[in-house]
């Protein structure tokens, strides 16, 4: 089964709504046929879209670094509990596991996480399609310094199609569905380096 890794905060924010987007998240994943894919934590909107993965009848394969799991935030009743030795190889680990990247509201792991998947995308690295879930918006300052990146063409316009971005679960899935990577040309030009 295709499966979905879904980065995301370890706190559940200020906004009830953003634990119950993680859920309709879990739930929408499950019954559009995937599979999660997530850092292994019980805690935060991790926890949340994990739960609801499971709630649902899906699986879940949780990949977390030993220090965290000595905190005693692991989730003990995953599918499948990698645990590895360091935040690189659990990044590492869940993008070779999955067949597709969504970031939800977070911090700085999570942006860390999403740029790193799209920095892959650019170089070629992959050809898997990356989202954002906006949930109230979370987003929106980061969509338009997205934006301005492109404006002040640090960014070049095919790349920044690499992000598909909706507010709800069922829309940024039909968006996966219909993605097709781009073709993409040499990312640096050096007549202009």
């Amino acid at each position: 089964m295709p499966r979905i890794c879904v980065f995301t905060g370890s706190s559940e924010g200020r906004r009830p709504s953003y634990r119950a987007g993680a859920v309709e998240l879990g739930a929408t994943l499950v019954a559009r046929g995937f599979d999660l894919v997530y850092g292994g934590a019980r805690v935060g909107l991790m926890g949340a879209v994990a739960d609801a993965v499971l709630a649902a009848g899906g699986q879940v394969i949780g990949v977390i670094p030993e220090a965290l799991v000595a905190r005693e935030v692991a989730h003990t009743g995953l599918t499948d509990l990698k645990v590895v030795a360091s935040m690189h190889e659990r990044k590492a680990l869940m993008a070779e596991l999955s067949d597709g990247f969504i970031a939800m509201p977070g911090g700085w792991g999570t942006f860390e996480e999403l740029f790193e998947v799209l920095t892959w995308a650019q170089l070629g690295l992959h050809r898997k399609p990356v989202g954002l879930l906006n949930v109230e918006g979370y987003f929106d300052p980061l969509l338009a310094f997205l934006r301005h990146a492109v404006t002040e063409q640090f960014v070049r316009t095919e790349f920044d199609h690499l992000l598909r971005v909706a507010d709800s679960p069922i829309e940024l899935l039909d968006r996966f569905e219909a993605y097709e990577p781009p073709q993409l040309r040499k990312w640096i030009d050096r007549a202009s380096s």
